[in-house]
């Protein structure tokens, strides 16, 4: 068995980053690793919670060398007898209850080809492995150094794909009224899945779209934490959305301050998308309550070629209101020549992109008569 990662060299590493750091962050590591340290101590091993990754196929030309995936996990402390399955399920309050391990050594297979990766000071690996796959989904396994797998998939996009669809979460698939804090909460660490709302028609415009674009490329793109990375998966799947992978954020303090930008966190994802995938143009999902018309209409400026649409749903005025504070949705100084469409929900939205040619007109209800 492969030693614990509380080595020297894992402590080096800590010291040597928590010098200059902000001081909630150097808290929050000081907690978390008094935590590791009780837990081992109890029994409990360090075990990998994989979330599902991206890549690409050799004949995609792109940054990385041709033929990769991205892989996505979280270092968690973890009761060696409670099965993966059972472990990571955890719901509401108990999925931001967790121990990482920092800067732990993980084995990672993709395929029958094993790579060394490390994980950071919040125990999350996101790594790019150069690996020669054919375009569709791939098992994958993550074994943290001295403790127990755990298994996920990549998605790899071929050549012959052109089209791909990013999607918000909150409120633009989800119904949370996120902005109004008590009942944020009460989403987030309380109510499970089976309880949340699905914007209507939201769904089907996804199908639709993957339909009109055969092997289309459909990722989440959120600013809430990886905490919330399995239950997320549960409601996408319980409502029919097509697979895909999350790009999340962490949860809590970074290195220069209190909060992470979450604005920072799309954009970059979004550019980094444009440049890992260059031969696919984006469908640009979101809501009109806070940042996404900003974010959207950025992206599409840089890169108006990359970009099908943009597409808003617009919230109600009461949404508009715990959003922003005002009852009239946010503005923005346009896409250029992207056109950007407004919906108060999915079917309305369909309809906005069959008149720009995106969808192809629904077929006719077959004659009764």
């Amino acid at each position: 068995m492969n030693a614990p990662a509380d080595t020297p060299a894992d402590q080096l590493a800590a010291a040597a980053e928590d010098a200059g750091r902000h001081m909630a962050a150097i808290a929050e590591d000081v907690v978390n690793r008094f935590s590791v340290r009780v837990l081992r101590r109890r029994g409990w091993v360090a075990r990998v919670q994989v979330n599902r990754g991206y890549g690409a196929t050799v004949d995609v030309p792109a940054v990385h060398r041709p033929g990769w995936v991205r892989v996505f996990g979280r270092v968690l402390m973890a009761r060696p007898e409670t099965p993966y399955r059972a472990w990571v399920k955890r719901r509401g309050w108990r999925s931001f209850l967790t121990a990482q391990v920092e800067y732990c050594p993980v084995t990672v297979e993709v395929a029958g080809h094993a790579y060394q990766v490390r994980a950071d000071r919040a125990g999350l690996v996101d790594a790019v492995l150069q690996i020669d796959l054919p375009a569709g989904r791939h098992p994958v396994t993550m074994t943290p150094a001295g403790g127990e797998p755990g298994v996920g998939e990549v998605v790899v996009v071929g050549a012959d794909t052109d089209a791909g669809l990013v999607s918000d979460i909150d409120d633009t698939v989800m119904v949370t009224w996120l902005p109004r804090p008590f009942i944020a909460a009460w989403n987030t660490f309380v109510r499970q899945e089976t309880a949340r709302a699905e914007v209507p028609g939201m769904q089907e415009l996804y199908r639709q779209f993957q339909q009109a674009h055969p092997g289309a490329f459909v990722l989440y793109l959120s600013t809430g934490a990886w905490n919330t990375a399995p239950f997320l998966r549960r409601f996408l799947r319980r409502h029919g959305f097509p697979v895909g992978p999350l790009l999340l954020t962490d949860w809590g303090p970074t290195n220069t301050g209190w909060f992470r930008s979450g604005r920072e966190h799309k954009l970059a994802s979004l550019r980094r998308l444009r440049v890992e995938l260059p031969h696919l143009r984006w469908l640009l999902v979101g809501d009109d309550g806070q940042h996404d018309p900003d974010i959207y209409s950025t992206v599409a400026r840089e890169a108006p070629d990359r970009i099908r649409a943009v597409l808003l749903r617009e919230l109600s005025p009461a949404e508009q209101v715990l959003a922003r504070g005002l009852a009239v949705p946010d503005t923005d100084e346009g896409a250029g020549p992207v056109p950007v469409l407004h919906g108060g929900d999915g079917h309305r939205l369909a309809e906005r992109l069959r008149a720009i040619g995106q969808l192809p007109a629904p077929e006719p209800a077959p004659d009764r008569a």
